[in-house]
């Protein structure tokens, strides 16, 4: 006979897919956002009720099914204590109770959490574009004010640096002949009536220093040499601010290695080291390519015949300064031994309890690439090691 309580529900609604555990008083919902989700199941291994499995991300990138997602969730198995809320990289899963979002296991138990250590020095920061266009997780937010000729109602190119223009006409020299008017809209002659009481032409050339860009045109094209311009930067850096979005970095370092003034600094989360056997990889699969959240591997530019020297062509490769070892492509790659996943270290805030410590010997257990399907939607890894 069903018992009235507890009640449990699944289901999609958009990008998330949201389990429910209703009890006599509370209701628990865990939500996984597919979309962020990279499947690289850490989840999986992190929970403590065998509640997750990994779903076919690698066949769903290779258009093989369509109706999988990156992990599945027992919604009847779990405990909804949030373990898997901690301890995803990507911030794809929230826990709520009662509406609210919560942690448990982090409230009551004091489970350590990840220790992301990412700054931006904003006195070295020029307020560039690298690093929000390196970023391959929209983890930049450069708030920097829009200047004309990029958005209507944007701001006056004048006004980018903080500086002062100074515009000076020489009365003696000043013919009032208009010329620095009709080249440039910042000035503006403005003679006074023709009239046989002054017999000449007399009135006052006025400048907007809004308007002006300090270009000196004005200047080299006063035929009287009447005209001074000066500008003097009093501070040679865009307004603005550029920040890094912890719920979005992954700790891949592409911003930290490629900031020209060095204003950022990004330390990973997983230490540790990967290995790609290019020589068993089959050539043209690339669902590692298209699984990497971190942007980290590529498919080697090919060489001319002539420059191989016998030496086999190159398939598949990583950057490692950019890995971040989460382990997704391993997950995704159907191939023997292709990829090797070691991860030696994991960066936490907090005590160690006796749960993280057997999560983290999971994690840091050694596994290569071979997935295959032991039940419906759910897939195995090879283990090389027992933790």
């Amino acid at each position: 006979m069903d018992t009235f309580f507890p009640k449990f529900s699944k289901k999609r609604s958009g990008v998330n897919v949201i389990m429910e555990q209703k009890l006599l008083k509370n209701v628990n919902n865990l939500i996984l956002n597919g979309q962020t989700c990279t499947g690289c199941g850490i989840c999986a291994e992190a929970c403590p009720e065998e509640a997750i499995s990994l779903g076919l991300v690698g066949a769903v990138r290779r258009g093989v099914v369509d109706y999988a997602e990156p992990i599945n969730i027992d919604e009847k198995k779990c405990s909804y204590c949030g373990v898997c809320v901690v301890m995803c990289p990507f911030n794809s899963l929230t826990l709520k109770i009662d509406g609210e979002e919560a942690l448990p296991i982090v409230e009551r138990e004091g489970f350590p959490e990840y220790d992301m250590a990412t700054t931006i020095d904003q006195d070295k920061c020029v307020r560039c574009t690298i690093c929000e266009d390196v970023c391959p997780r929209d983890a930049i937010s450069r708030e920097v004010p829009a200047f004309e000729g990029t958005v209507e109602g944007a701001l006056e190119r004048q006004t980018v640096l903080a500086a002062k223009t100074t515009f000076t006409v020489d009365d003696e020299k000043c013919t009032r002949c208009g010329i620095c008017s009709e080249l440039c809209p910042a000035i503006d002659v403005k003679r006074k009536p023709f009239s046989a009481e002054f017999g000449a032409v007399v009135g006052d050339v006025v400048w907007d220093e809004k308007l002006c860009d300090g270009c000196q045109v004005c200047v080299e094209a006063c035929p009287e040499e009447a005209i001074t311009v000066e500008r003097a930067v009093e501070s040679a850096k865009l307004t603005g601010k550029v920040e890094i979005l912890e719920e979005n970095c992954c700790t891949c370092r592409w911003c930290d290695i490629n900031c020209p003034t060095e204003a950022i600094t990004v330390e990973k989360i997983f230490e540790g080291d990967i290995e790609f056997n290019a020589d068993k990889c089959p050539a043209g699969c690339s669902t590692c390519v298209e699984v990497c959240p971190a942007n980290a591997i590529y498919l080697p530019t090919p060489k001319a015949a002539k420059d191989l020297r016998g030496e086999n062509e190159p398939v598949i490769a990583v950057n490692k300064d950019f890995c971040i070892l989460c382990g997704a492509c391993v997950n995704a790659c159907p191939g023997e031994d292709i990829i090797t996943l070691r991860r030696t270290g994991i960066r936490v805030k907090g005590k160690e309890t006796d749960l993280f410590l057997k999560i983290k010997d999971k994690l840091c257990t050694p596994r290569t690439s071979m997935v295959k399907e032991a039940a419906k939607d759910e897939v195995e890894l090879k283990m090389m090691e027992t933790a």
